[in-house]
C-alpha cells in the first residue's frame, strides 16, 4: 500500500482517530478551547488561562486546589460535564455534557474584605445581562444570585453562583443550563435558554461575551475599591433584581423563617425585609421563596 492509498485521519477523535467522539450529540458540539484562548488570554488583560475538561468532579473544587499551587488571577476552568457539581448550601448540580457552561473564576480582588460579599453578585449581573443582550432572553436575578427566566408565564431558574473563599483568593462558580430540553430538566422549576426561546444558544459565543463582560465590570469594581455604588453595580443588580419589592419567606439557617416585604439591598448586599410590624431586618444568608400575591375578591 501506497502512502497516498493509507486512509487518511480527520484529527476529530470518532472520525478516524483514537479515542470517543465529542460530538456525539450534534446539537451539542464541545467548545472551541483555541478560540476562547486567542479572544480572552491576551496581554494585560483579566485573563490569564483558558482551560477546558471534558469532565471533573466540580470546577470549584479543582481551581481552589490549583489557587493553593499559586495559579494566577485570571484562571478560568470551564467543564463540559460536571459529575459532582455543587450549587449553594452544598446541593448538587448536574446536567448532560454540553448543556450549559459549567466552570470556575480564579480571582484575587485587592478590595477591602469587607466588600468582597458584593462579587457573587457582581457575576450575577455580568451574567444576566450578557445573556439577555446575546441570547434576547430577559434574565432576572432572584437574590442574592439565583438566574431567573420565564417559561409558560412562571419564573424558572436557569442557574446559579457560588463564589468560595481560599486564602486569599475567591473562586467563582456558575452553571448555566442552555440547550436542556424538557425531559432533562432536574426539577420542574428548572430552565434552559433554549427553553426561554433563546436566540442564541452557542456556547462559545455566550462565553466568550460574558467573560469579556465580567472582566470590565470586574475591573470597574475594584477601581471604585469595591464601591458598589460608585462602580454602578448597586443599580444594575436592583434593576434586574425579582426580589425587591415582593412578599418573601426567607428561610434561615436553625429553620427559622422570616416574612414580610423585600425593600432594598443593604451597603453589603444584604436584603432588607420590611416586616408586619413594619421594622426592617438585614439577612445575609437564607433561601428565598417569592410568596404569590393573594387573588383579590371577585
Amino acid at each position: 500500500m501506497t502512502e497516498a492509498d493509507r486512509p487518511r485521519r480527520s484529527g476529530l477523535r470518532g472520525f478516524g482517530h483514537d479515542g470517543p467522539s465529542p460530538w456525539t450529540d450534534l446539537e451539542r458540539p464541545p467548545l472551541d478551547a483555541a478560540a476562547l484562548r486567542r479572544d480572552l488570554v491576551l496581554p494585560g488583560g483579566l485573563w490569564s488561562a483558558l482551560d477546558v475538561v471534558e469532565e471533573t468532579g466540580s470546577t470549584n473544587s479543582e481551581l481552589t486546589a490549583r489557587s493553593r499551587e499559586g495559579a494566577p488571577e485570571g484562571a478560568v476552568l470551564v467543564a463540559e460535564r460536571q459529575s459532582a457539581g455543587r450549587g449553594r448550601l452544598d446541593r448538587q448540580w448536574s446536567a448532560p455534557a454540553r448543556s450549559g457552561l459549567f466552570l470556575s473564576l480564579l480571582l484575587r480582588p485587592t478590595v477591602p474584605p469587607e466588600r468582597l460579599g458584593w462579587l457573587p453578585i457582581l457575576v450575577g449581573v455580568s451574567v444576566a445581562s450578557t445573556v439577555s443582550r446575546i441570547a434576547k432572553v430577559e434574565v432576572g436575578l432572584k437574590w442574592p444570585n439565583d438566574l431567573q427566566v420565564e417559561v409558560a408565564g412562571e419564573e424558572r431558574k436557569v442557574g446559579g453562583i457560588l463564589t468560595e473563599l481560599t486564602g486569599g483568593a475567591v473562586v467563582a462558580g456558575l452553571g448555566l443550563n442552555v440547550s436542556l430540553r424538557a425531559d432533562e430538566l432536574p426539577v420542574p422549576t428548572a430552565a434552559s435558554l433554549a427553553l426561554a426561546g433563546a436566540e442564541v444558544t452557542d456556547r462559545t459565543t455566550l462565553l466568550r461575551a460574558l467573560l469579556r463582560d465580567f472582566a470590565e465590570r470586574y475591573g470597574e469594581w475594584q477601581a471604585t475599591a469595591g464601591d458598589p455604588q460608585a462602580s454602578g453595580l448597586l443599580p444594575a443588580y436592583t434593576a434586574r433584581c425579582t426580589t425587591l419589592g415582593r412578599a418573601v419567606v426567607v428561610q434561615l439557617p436553625g429553620g427559622r423563617e422570616l416574612r414580610g416585604e423585600a425593600v432594598a439591598l443593604d451597603g453589603d448586599g444584604r436584603l432588607v425585609v420590611r416586616t408586619a410590624d413594619g421594622a426592617r431586618q438585614a439577612v445575609g444568608a437564607g433561601d428565598v421563596v417569592h410568596v404569590r400575591p393573594e387573588p383579590r375578591p371577585a
